[in-house]
């Protein structure tokens, strides 16, 4: 159904945005130095899902929407936005807990249902997706051989592999470097309240981007 040179090409271009760290990849760091290794994985995995949400929006029609439409536009972006500088606000707040959680391993406790929703938000209101599959996907399509938003579900699986192992491999890092600060009261609390101020930087950049 979607040819092969489309596939490879797709993939190509999809590894080469995905490499460029953005929204997603900055979450998942940052979450991954405030709560550690399961909820960075949560994360990723909610993440995953927001994207793929992208793509059935697109492949559905709803991305040239979003296209054509600035307000649309707009709101989905501050709403992602205002999403991020609320959990950053939540980390900083509470970075002074972050290494009696650790050693009690309230960090492997926190609410996994919980972590994978607030990936899935991120992910699904993240600019850069928007744009990315809304205006790039659909390039990619034969519209010869019918069927075109099934052939968009399938091309959106790649970036959603590719994506998935980039992530997972951000989230490891991090949560293995927060591993070695936990030895310190002083340096988890500086870790807890540097993954806070990442997330509400990276609101307010996602803010302020423009189309």
């Amino acid at each position: 159904m979607v040819h092969t040179e489309n596939l490879l090409a797709f993939a190509a271009m999809s590894l080469v945005v995905i490499a460029v760290p953005g929204p997603s990849v900055l979450f998942v760091v940052g979450r991954a130095l405030a709560h550690g290794r399961r909820t960075a994985l949560a994360t990723v995995l909610g993440n995953l899902l927001g994207s793929y949400a992208l793509i059935v929006a697109v492949a559905l029609g709803l991305g040239s929407l979003v296209q054509r439409s600035a307000t649309v536009f707009t709101a989905v972006k501050l709403a992602g936005a205002a999403y991020l500088v609320y959990l950053g606000v939540q980390a900083f707040r509470h970075r002074g807990r972050l290494r009696t959680e650790v050693a009690a391993g309230a960090d492997e406790r926190r609410g996994d249902l919980r972590t994978v929703l607030d990936g899935l938000l991120v992910g699904a209101t993240n600019p850069k997706g928007l744009v990315f599959f809304a205006a790039v996907l659909p390039q990619f399509v034969d519209h010869d051989a019918g069927n075109i938003p099934l052939q968009m579900m399938v091309l959106g699986l790649i970036p959603a592999a590719i994506g998935l192992v980039s992530d997972t491999l951000w989230g490891l890092c991090a949560s293995a470097a927060r591993t070695w600060f936990a030895g310190s009261e002083r340096r988890m609390s500086a870790i807890g309240g540097t993954g806070g101020v990442a997330l509400i930087g990276l609101g307010f950049t996602v803010a302020v981007s423009r189309q």
